[in-house]
């Protein structure tokens, strides 16, 4: 299946076009990131047929040049920021690898959905946009996920995204919690957790390609 055929009923229904013309509005307005072309980005570096592990984000980085449309990630011009930092601390730690690429597009192409829940913000406020009603969108991909796939791993750091937690069918995939990778919770249960290398074992386990960090 294509995201254009799993995604039909919710971007052809009232809801979407009314909040498409929103975002169009506050773009207008002032401005917003990521780049509108980038907005959807993380669907079209991840076809639906590919998705292996799905990794939840809240909303894009507010400040200047970061966002680029995949959660967690920033383009290589601008300085690491700190839970993304941490997340690369996480993976050296579980799994020796020393990554140094701010630009996470090559986990993207191997199957891992990169997404956040709201899409858009406004520059310099962070969750700007959360009362445009992304998460109707971002949900709905979520739990069509869920029930069209099997041994898919979602990962949901922090409250937030395991809030998520209901929309996934747990008896045919994966979950894995721990805190968010931010500096004020890392040293919470994020360190330690090792979720790159559980990602693969399972990955491996279902007879799926295991995914080069």
């Amino acid at each position: 299946m294509t995201w254009k055929e799993v995604l039909s009923p919710i971007k052809e229904s009232i809801y979407f076009e009314n909040l498409w013309e929103t975002v169009k509005s506050e773009y207008a307005k002032s401005p917003c990131f990521p780049p509108p072309k980038q907005i959807f980005r993380a669907l079209e570096l991840t076809s639906f047929d590919d998705v292996k592990v799905v990794i939840l984000g809240q909303d894009p980085y507010h400040n200047d040049f970061q966002a680029n449309g995949l959660c967690f990630s920033v383009s290589e011009s601008v300085a690491i920021p700190p839970s993304l930092k941490n997340i690369f601390i996480e993976l050296e730690n579980d799994l020796r690898i020393k990554r140094t690429k701010k630009e996470l597009d090559d986990w993207a192409k191997q199957g891992v959905l990169l997404l956040n829940s709201t899409l858009t913000v406004r520059a310099h406020e962070a969750n700007s946009h959360q009362k445009l009603d992304w998460e109707k969108f971002t949900d709905f991909i979520i739990r069509e996920i869920s029930d069209k796939k099997e041994n898919v791993v979602f990962v949901l750091w922090g409250s937030f995204a395991q809030k998520k937690a209901v929309l996934i069918d747990e008896s045919k995939h994966l979950i894995l919690k721990a805190v968010h990778p931010s500096p004020l919770s890392s040293y919470r249960g994020f360190f330690g957790s090792a979720p790159f290398s559980k990602i693969n074992v399972y990955l491996k386990e279902n007879n799926k390609n295991i995914i080069s960090w």
